[in-house]
């Protein structure tokens, strides 16, 4: 606040620009709360990760509070019916109801909530918790997963932060963490199915900690990367273009602007794709033309591009040779090779139409 109006006394555009950005922020806030549970609440929204998880069920077997462990406790009201996950050394302790610490219940529903986060009686575990623990029930949390994944125990600080999340949906540390962790996953596995999976997820949860903590500056950092590695340039950069007033860094304000500087002719291009994804196919040649003789010149969607673009302005001889230069640099890219099948087909080019399905069939049977 203290910089703010020191700013004000120099100069008032700052400010005014600091003041817009903030309504903005505020807007941008708002938006993201007011989008229904089923998109934002982990327990609510489609799950792409607990396919993952789920076999860290097997650890527990379930019981339940004795009726008279239940109103000497006081917890009739929210833990009549309800199964309680133990583990299989617990269960001694639990039958005793004097050798099993609260906490370490506590913990069991906190580790069940995160790996399935629409568990049937998860919010009779969040009562408990919330009762217990007290608020800072997602706090406590947080810690544990943090300590998870500073031993790289990636699995428990996943569950941990999605337990976090059940709890507080829009908590920052836990969204933040979440993105983080998924991310620390997807680079360790090889697994192509997997990779999409906590890749989508992380990306999700970057873009939702930016709507809903828009002044936290690392969300955007690691969006605008995220970005980056998917090709999307334009976004990497407002990424980083928010990232800036949020940081005070030194080292990493000039990483982002180094790498801001570096994608400026990328973005050129993937304007020129989106252009050519527009049915603006003039305006694609336009844009894309002079990258054909430049540093770029060996990205096949480049390539691709312009084909598309050549195809549908009825220059027939440019597109067929832009398609084959994909294929010089992207040998298995079958979208290409439907492209020039329907090229040849249409004149009468069957020889080379079949070349091109009998790879397809080749490239599709080598990958089912």
């Amino acid at each position: 606040m203290a910089e703010i109006k020191r700013l004000d006394k120099r100069s008032p555009k700052i400010v005014k620009r600091s003041d817009k950005r903030e309504e903005r922020d505020m807007r941008a806030r708002e938006n993201a709360l007011k989008r229904p549970a089923s998109e934002r609440e982990l327990a609510k929204r489609p799950d792409r990760i607990r396919p993952y998880l789920i076999g860290y069920m097997d650890e527990f077997i379930f019981d339940e509070f004795s009726e008279s462990y239940l109103k000497t406790s006081k917890l009739d009201d929210l833990m009549s019916g309800v199964p309680v996950p133990l583990r299989k050394e617990d269960l001694e302790g639990f039958r005793d109801e004097k050798g099993l610490s609260v906490s370490l219940i506590g913990e069991n529903m906190a580790r069940v909530m995160g790996i399935d986060p629409k568990f049937r009686f998860a919010e009779a575990y969040m009562a408990f918790l919330t009762r217990f623990l007290g608020k800072r029930a997602p706090e406590a949390l947080v810690r544990k997963a943090k300590n998870a994944a500073d031993g790289e125990d990636f699995d428990a600080a996943c569950i941990c932060f999605r337990a976090a999340l059940v709890m507080r949906p829009d908590d920052l540390a836990a969204m933040y963490g979440y993105a983080r962790v998924c991310r620390a996953m997807y680079n360790k596995s090889n697994d192509a199915e997997y990779i999409g999976n906590f890749k989508a997820e992380s990306l999700d949860y970057l873009e939702s900690l930016t709507e809903l903590h828009p002044r936290f500056g690392q969300g955007w950092y690691y969006l605008g990367y995220m970005y980056l590695n998917l090709g999307l340039y334009t976004k990497a950069y407002l990424a980083w273009e928010s990232f800036l007033p949020h940081s005070r860094v030194a080292k990493d304000r000039r990483e982002v602007r180094r790498r801001m500087e570096q994608i400026r002719t990328p973005m050129e291009i993937e304007r020129g794709y989106n252009a050519v994804l527009s049915s603006r196919w003039e305006e694609g040649i336009r844009i894309l033309v002079p990258f054909r003789e430049s540093v770029y010149k060996d990205w096949w969607p480049l390539w691709y591009y312009l084909g598309e673009a050549y195809l549908n302005t009825g220059c027939i001889e440019a597109a067929e040779e832009a398609f084959l230069e994909v294929l010089k640099l992207n040998g298995t890219h079958t979208e290409t090779m439907e492209e020039l099948i329907s090229l040849y087909d249409a004149e009468g080019r069957a020889d080379m139409a079949k070349k091109y399905r009998d790879k397809i069939a080749l490239i599709r049977k080598g990958t089912s």
